[in-house]
């Protein structure tokens, strides 16, 4: 079966787009990734985006305005990836603005915009969205959804294979090896902590607004982090936490990023940005470093996806606190790096379509298993 997957992730920077296909076993799929496409937002829809996520209000028209240009947008994205309307369904993951981790004294929430029956009429195939709302109403975090999906497109090894998404923030799957004592292991994952939006926030507070990351790692690479600094920022309760956890901007963002600035305040610009960005990598290697206080082994192998894999900076700075591992991108097996959630929400998609279950209380800390997302027809 042919499936469009769409995601815009919490960077908030546009449209991921793939055309995939999928046969054979829920668990095991034989899957072939046909076109992928990136569709980025207006700036000024961008800035939109991230500013709500920050705590700007809007009137009900500015609501309902910024959903329908996301959704329009989801649409070109669509039509540009299946221009000959191969797919039979989409699977459509909206634009995350706010995201709450439950608690022990209250449940958990997520809000992504989106109008599915105006992206089902504009792109005339069936959609499934809203994935999280089941497993958030089953008591887990309604995230991160990732691991069952990687674990089903990337398969096992003959060791630990760990996959990260450097997004806006990131994510780690944990995919038992296919031999062994670890063999009958459960896949793992949560969220790690802040990927991109701190370097990117404090990018565009240094440049007043010129520049909204930094190209390359390039910024980065000029100065020097304070080891110091982050091993006392990798002590807060947060990257403290066991599993499962999720996060988002309304943790690691503008305040957040202020917060630290106080502490780095003498350094130059450079150095700040080389200490953010070696701060995300300190915090993933850290949680690697943490698999033994649950009695695992530390992976063999190390994927990594996402925008922040053009940051050459950071790549570097995971690779020299992850030794051991073999650090690879997505690219090499065939995905785009910025492309593997797309492709996991349409496995995503077309797993509901099977009534197969999407999420794993291990992971979300949901009290059982669900069928995600909820399906429209175009009218």
């Amino acid at each position: 079966m042919y499936v469009l997957g769409l995601m815009s992730g919490t960077s908030a920077d546009g449209v991921e787009a793939v055309l995939a296909q999928f046969i054979g076993d829920p668990n095991n799929p034989k899957w072939s990734l046909v076109n992928s496409v990136s569709m980025p937002y207006p700036v000024a829809l961008s800035e939109q985006i991230i500013n709500v996520s920050q705590g700007l209000e809007l009137s009900s028209q500015e609501w309902l305005e910024l959903a329908e240009a996301i959704t329009e947008i989801h649409a070109d994205a669509a039509k540009t990836c299946d221009p000959q309307r191969q797919s039979e369904l989409v699977g459509c993951h909206g634009q995350t603005v706010w995201h709450r981790p439950c608690t022990s004294n209250k449940r958990g929430a997520s809000l992504q915009l989106l109008q599915a029956p105006l992206l089902a009429q504009l792109f005339n195939r069936p959609v499934v969205h809203d994935f999280r709302s089941v497993d958030l109403a089953l008591g887990g975090h309604g995230a991160p959804l990732a691991p069952l999906l990687d674990a089903a497109l990337f398969g096992r090894i003959n060791g630990w294979r760990a996959i990260i998404n450097l997004g806006g923030i990131s994510n780690i799957t944990l995919i038992p090896p296919n031999s062994g004592p670890d063999r009958c292991a459960s896949v793992m994952g949560w969220d790690c902590g802040p990927a991109n939006t701190l370097v990117d926030f404090a990018v565009l507070k240094m440049s007043n607004g010129a520049l909204r990351f930094d190209r390359d790692g390039l910024i980065a690479a000029s100065g020097s982090p304070d080891e110091e600094i982050i091993q006392r920022w990798l002590k807060e309760p947060f990257f403290q936490k066991a599993p499962p956890k999720s996060t988002g901007r309304e943790e690691f963002g503008l305040a957040d990023l202020e917060r630290r600035l106080k502490e780095i305040s003498t350094f130059s610009n450079e150095d700040m940005i080389a200490t953010l960005t070696a701060f995300t990598s300190a915090v993933i290697a850290q949680d690697l470093d943490h698999l033994k206080s649950l009695d695992l082994v530390r992976p063999i192998e190390l994927l990594v996806a996402g925008g922040g894999c053009r940051n050459l900076t950071m790549l570097r700075e995971l690779q020299r606190r992850c030794l051991g591992m073999r650090v690879l991108t997505v690219n090499e097996y065939g995905i785009p790096i910025e492309s593997r959630e797309a492709l996991s929400f349409a496995l995503l998609a077309w797993w509901h379509l099977r009534e197969h279950f999407g999420n794993s209380p291990v992971i979300t800390g949901a009290i059982r298993a669900g069928i995600l997302g909820i399906k429209v027809n175009p009218a």
